[in-house]
């Protein structure tokens, strides 16, 4: 598998920027606040990476689950602070804990379950899903 271990972590930021504001994601007027789906995006590229970055060549994690609470609102120009930490580990899955933060305190948390997949054989399979399209047009 990868060289991983439990309470391994890893701590990423970002500017929150108008780009990853609630207005962008179909959130009315907000403007001005950093969008939920942007942090969801922002933890499990943390995760992601903190997985990936140990395993061996031609492995990768996909997500399957994800859950994330998002608590408090942080405005366009502050710094937002993402922790992830392994809390489990299995031969096919990674469990993920995490946290964000900004300038102020925690804004949310959340877990993230990511499974160990063989890169071509997921291409393969999906590849495979499309051509099934074919048959339905």
């Amino acid at each position: 598998m990868s060289k991983l271990k439990i309470g391994d972590s890893l701590t990423i930021q970002k500017k929150v920027t108008e780009k990853s504001a609630a207005l962008n994601f179909g959130s009315g007027k907000l403007k001005s606040l950093f969008a939920t789906p942007s942090l969801v995006a922002l933890m499990i590229e943390a995760g992601a990476k903190l997985v990936d970055d140990t395993l061996e060549e031609g492995m990768i994690s996909v997500g399957r689950v994800a859950s994330v609470t998002h608590e408090k609102p942080t405005e366009v120009g502050e710094t937002v602070t993402v922790k992830v930490e392994v809390t489990n580990i299995t031969a096919e899955k990674v469990d993920i804990s995490m946290e964000a933060y900004d300038e102020i305190g925690k804004i949310g948390f959340g877990f993230n379950e990511r499974h160990i997949v063989n890169k071509k054989g997921l291409l393969k399979r999906a590849a495979e899903r499309d051509k099934s399209l074919e048959f339905i047009k």
